[in-house]
């Protein structure tokens, strides 16, 4: 497995496309940049992922569904976000084009195949009714919900803090510590290191 972060937006957020061989996952392409959509031009994508709905994390859906082909998806639970796409980025002065319809709806306990790898999608409400993380062995791919000493925002539009904390705790610190933490803004961490230090987990 391998995986290659790109920083976009004004938010600076993290898009990681996960590839094995030629194929590949793209999870929140928050823009539909150039450097990113070179990348993926010679690799076969098989999916795209949106952690949740937010325009940081989508606002590159048209881009890279229109050169790649690869089929949406998101939890339903926050299709009301993924379709408020531009009026989202004009809170923030920041145009985003609108987002195609999901190909499919994602659902705790289903699987994701990238080669070898599978991962397991779990529900991840707090930060958005909607969010999700993707789990594999050793690996997460945990968007906005946790990152290094810090934890989601929860004072957008359909957040939760208590929900926020419920999901971490049931979803993510039960994995083991050494599973490394792929974050929607910031660096990686770790399981075990969020666990003993984060202030917000106390």
């Amino acid at each position: 497995m391998k995986i290659r972060t790109f920083h976009l937006t004004p938010f600076v957020m993290n898009c990681y496309v996960v590839s094995e061989g030629d194929e590949a996952v793209v999870i929140d392409p928050g823009d539909a940049a150039p450097e990113l959509l070179a990348y993926l031009s010679p690799l076969k994508v098989t999916m795209i992922v949106n952690t949740h709905g937010h325009c940081d994390h989508c606002g590159g859906n048209a881009g890279v569904v229109a050169a790649t082909g690869g089929p949406l998806a998101i939890h339903r639970a926050d299709l009301p976000l993924l379709q408020a796409l531009e009026q989202q980025g004009s809170m923030f002065g920041v145009p985003f084009p609108p987002s195609p319809a999901p190909d499919l709806f994602l659902e705790p306990g289903q699987a994701i195949v990238l080669g070898e790898t599978r991962f397991e999608v779990r529900h991840t409400p707090g930060h958005s009714p909607g969010h999700i993380v993707l789990v594999t062995p050793g690996t997460a791919f945990v968007g906005d919900v946790l990152f290094e000493n810090s934890i989601g925002r929860t004072d957008l539009p359909g957040g939760d803090y208590g929900q926020l904390i419920h999901s971490i705790k049931s979803q993510l610190l039960t994995l083991p510590d050494d599973t490394v933490v792929y974050s929607g803004h910031g660096p990686a961490t770790t399981i075990g290191a969020e666990r003993a230090g984060n202030p917000f987990l106390v």
